[in-house]
């Protein structure tokens, strides 16, 4: 698996826990150790984002400092080694 589908499932991870935290404080919102588990998250994200953003391109079309057109010059996941090497 390359450094960039790692990195990929890293962010997908976190923001996945955010989001689990972000529920469970729906119904406990006076749990600060939740709350900070969650901000720490957040910021991990951003910065994972930020790295994998500098390192491959956009992860979304709508991504800070991108026009709105980039991302269709990147290639179709059709297009990449990994994709190209698949066993069916």
């Amino acid at each position: 698996m390359s450094e960039q589908i790692i990195m990929k499932r890293k962010i997908e991870a976190m923001k996945f826990a955010a989001w689990e935290l972000h529920l469970f404080l729906d119904s406990h919102p006076s749990n600060m150790e939740a709350y900070r588990k969650l901000k720490e998250y957040e910021d991990n994200i951003k910065k994972l984002m930020m790295e994998y953003e500098k390192k491959y391109g956009k992860l979304f079309p709508t991504s800070k400092d991108s026009s709105r057109y980039e991302w269709i010059s990147s290639p179709w996941p059709w297009e990449t080694e990994e994709m190209t090497h698949v066993d069916l």
